[in-house]
């Protein structure tokens, strides 16, 4: 996994997770060394970078 640069500013949300969902992250977060957040943090950035581009749209454009 990737380190998470510190120093970025960040802005505090609130999300509702299926709990079953959160008991993998949990556990996935505690086996690598990370926080929950960095977890988090680090699978949102990943689906962001590798989603399909809309139908019809340059990807280039995103």
């Amino acid at each position: 996994m990737w380190k998470i640069q510190k120093g970025s500013t960040s802005v505090s949300r609130t999300f509702r997770l299926p709990e079953e969902m959160v008991e993998v992250l949990e556990s996935l977060a505690s086996e690598n060394r990370l926080s929950l957040n960095q977890l988090v943090i680090q699978c949102l950035r990943y689906s962001l970078e590798h989603l399909d581009p809309p139908e019809g749209t340059n990807p280039k454009e995103r």
